[in-house]
């Protein structure tokens, strides 16, 4: 039994077209095909999400589904039995994403134009590179056209990209339009291929594409680089280059968001006098002061020294963490000396009230 299509938008039966609209896009994103590449599950709720929105956000569709049900739409090959495809869903996105997602027709009658698959490659940033931003030239291997090939509108869809059924329902004549099977919803087909060329006319070439990072990038994040991924056939555009960015550990510094996290170890000898240190960033060294008596696990915050953010403005901060360095092995003399200071009052721990505790301290290291 097939779901409601209500239930798959996640909005009620009283919602409104915006309502309806909004969660779709919502929906689209989530699932959307760049976001999840090679997960099955994610492009079949995609679909389902395509397919509740070209009922519910047609007014007269969503008003005969209101009455009948799925079978409202039984024989209609436009939808029901898988029969929308990757194709049929983008060519929605001109309405609901603006454009966002080009290189899709717009959305309701018209030519289309095809778009030529997109290719995905993963670049490996160190800290540095992603606290400044930074470019990448990165060797690609794509599908271009062949020198010399020639295509002709299809014969089959006039050069549309989409066939035209009509069926008989309960309801009286209903159109649906379908991809063409014949050239795949581009409009074209090859008319004279090269030797050297695919089917679609189409010869592999390297190519080296310049990939401007900006400076914030998380790991785990997608890049898209319009136009650099696999030609298609006929008038269709490019595809895109999705760049996976994958961000390498750095030996002293471990980020949490836009912040930057810092072990500094000192003696006692430095915890108790005081002591001037200097610490290295991926920008250059920094010099901070560290007062007399201070504490194991104070948290030094450093404004702005941290990460750009990629959203919004500003910087994150750099959190100095005081560890006290207890030695293992002493002489004789200085086991003497703590001996004697271990009933004095000055060696004996004292906290201020003004002293965090340590889930105070996690507490303020993210606020």
């Amino acid at each position: 039994m097939k779901e409601d299509y209500y239930e798959i938008l996640g909005v009620g039966k009283s919602a409104s077209d915006g309502e309806i609209k909004k969660a779709y896009r919502k929906k689209a994103i989530k699932y959307h095909p760049d976001k999840n590449p090679g997960d099955s599950s994610a492009e079949e709720n995609f679909k389902k999400a395509a397919e509740a929105y070209e009922v519910l956000g047609n007014s007269d569709k969503r008003a005969k589904y209101d009455q009948f049900g799925h079978s409202a739409f039984d024989g209609n090959s436009g939808f029901g039995a898988g029969g929308m495809n990757m194709d049929d869903i983008f060519s929605q996105f001109g309405d609901i994403f603006g454009g966002a997602f080009g290189g899709f027709g717009g959305f309701g009658g018209g030519q289309r134009r095809s778009k030529g698959s997109n290719l995905r490659i993963r670049v490996s940033l160190d800290l540095k590179e992603i606290v400044l931003g930074v470019e990448k030239k990165i060797k690609v291997k794509r599908k271009v056209k062949a020198k010399g090939v020639t295509y002709k509108n299809c014969n089959s869809c006039n050069g549309s990209g989409q066939v035209t059924r009509i069926t008989n329902t309960i309801l009286g004549r209903m159109q649906s339009a379908s991809t063409c099977p014949t050239c795949n919803g581009s409009g074209q087909v090859v008319s004279n291929r090269p030797s050297n060329s695919d089917l679609n006319g189409l010869v592999d070439f390297e190519e080296t594409v310049l990939v401007k990072i900006p400076a914030g990038v998380e790991d785990g994040m997608q890049l898209k680089v319009s136009g650099k991924g696999n030609d298609s056939k006929g008038n269709g555009v490019s595809g895109d280059l999705i760049v996976l960015i994958q961000e390498n550990e750095h030996p002293f510094l471990k980020r949490e968001g836009n912040n930057l996290h810092y072990d500094l170890y000192i003696s006692i000898s430095d915890a108790v006098l005081g002591v001037s240190k200097e610490i290295e960033t991926v920008t250059g060294n920094v010099r901070i002061k560290l007062e007399p008596g201070i504490q194991s696990g104070k948290i030094l915050r450093l404004r702005g020294k941290g990460l750009s953010s990629i959203n919004s403005y500003g910087s994150g901060d750099l959190l100095v963490h005081i560890n006290v360095w207890t030695p293992k092995i002493l002489n004789k003399e200085q086991k003497n000396f703590f001996e004697q200071m271990k009933n004095d009052e000055n060696f004996t721990p004292s906290p201020e009230k003004g002293d965090k505790s340590f889930f105070e301290k996690v507490k303020d290291m993210f606020s």
